[in-house]
């Protein structure tokens, strides 16, 4: 991966070109923004671009494959184990980059989720980045910045990564995958300008199990507790695809507001179901859309305190029903 084949991120691009040909890079970097954004993949890029047998990440040198398999000696990926990082990784890690390179004449650490590091690992890590070694680079990625300490961010050099615009999004995928004008806007507004989502597994939950879930979510009543207990035991049964589902039933509120407040279709997600949006639109109100959108909130709430995923879609789906 070269800075070349990365889409959009001109900005950051320039930053790091420039940083390169002057010689001028920061001992530490913070690349923060939304997940599946690609900066897992400009730090890749610089990574290959140090490490060139050209100098420039070439992608054909040893070195270059070396960085595309995660295979370089010389380049130590952090990740959390469990839901953190722990301090004895930080300590791993300190002992590695205190030895001299292997291969390179640098030692890049990415430290992937850096707001996933514990007290003690962050604190340990705010000794490397308040010495740094000679020939050591420092790449913290982060979709949270704000969870780190003050002290880590400050002593990095902090580059922002957006999302992409919808629209833009929308043509790459249209282009890219074959799909219509429509199927891509739904999938760009679904995938909330993260490639890593709109190329990842999801295309048929997006476009096809969507129009069903969607269809079995308005179904529902107060008197339909049947129903509500196998809609609900799905949702809690698909695990890996459960935060996704429950980002398509909140995109399906947000339409119905806007719906309500008469704002143009182009702003909707769910655009192939405008006929669905305008006949549920005539049975609910504002007030109970933004209970629904509450109880939402609830239960990402409940999933991330690891409470019985079958009760919290129960209990989201009851709240729904009853707003």
């Amino acid at each position: 991966m070269t800075f070349a084949n990365i889409i959009d991120h001109d900005r950051q691009k320039e930053v790091l070109r420039l940083a390169l040909k002057n010689k001028r890079l920061a001992h530490a970097y913070l690349f923060e923004g939304p997940d599946g954004i690609g900066k897992k993949l400009m730090a890749l890029a610089l990574a290959r671009a140090l490490f060139c047998e050209a100098g420039e990440g070439c992608g054909e040198c040893a070195a270059c494959r070396k960085v595309d398999h995660l295979n370089h000696p010389d380049l130590h990926l952090l990740t959390a184990e469990g839901t953190h990082i722990k301090i004895d990784q930080v300590r791993k890690l300190q002992q590695d980059i205190a030895l001299r390179p292997l291969e390179a004449n640098v030692r890049i650490c990415l430290i992937d989720g850096a707001e996933t590091l514990n007290a003690a690992a962050a604190n340990a890590l705010l000794k490397t980045l308040e010495e740094p070694l000679p020939g050591t680079l420092l790449i913290l990625l982060s979709s949270k910045p704000e969870m780190l300490l003050d002290t880590v961010r400050s002593r990095c050099q902090r580059l922002r990564f957006n999302r992409l615009s919808r629209s833009r999004l929308a043509g790459i995928l249209e282009h890219r995958l074959n799909l219509s004008e429509q199927e891509a806007q739904v999938m760009a507004a679904l995938s909330n300008g993260s490639l890593k989502k709109a190329f990842g597994e999801n295309r048929d939950l997006y476009l096809e199990r969507r129009k069903q879930l969607l269809k079995s979510l308005v179904s529902l009543s107060n008197g339909s507790i049947f129903p509500l207990f196998d809609l609900a035991q799905e949702l809690a049964e698909d695990k890996e695809n459960l935060p996704e589902i429950l980002d398509i039933f909140q995109s399906f509120y947000r339409d119905l507001l806007l719906v309500l407040h008469g704002r143009p279709e182009n702003e909707l997600v769910n655009i192939d179901l405008l006929e669905t949006l305008y006949a549920q639109s005539r049975t609910e109100m504002v007030n109970g859309l933004l209970r629904k959108l509450e109880s939402l909130d609830q239960a990402r709430l409940h999933l991330q305190r690891n409470v019985n995923r079958q009760l919290a879609m129960e209990t989201m789906l009851m709240a729904m029903t009853a707003a």
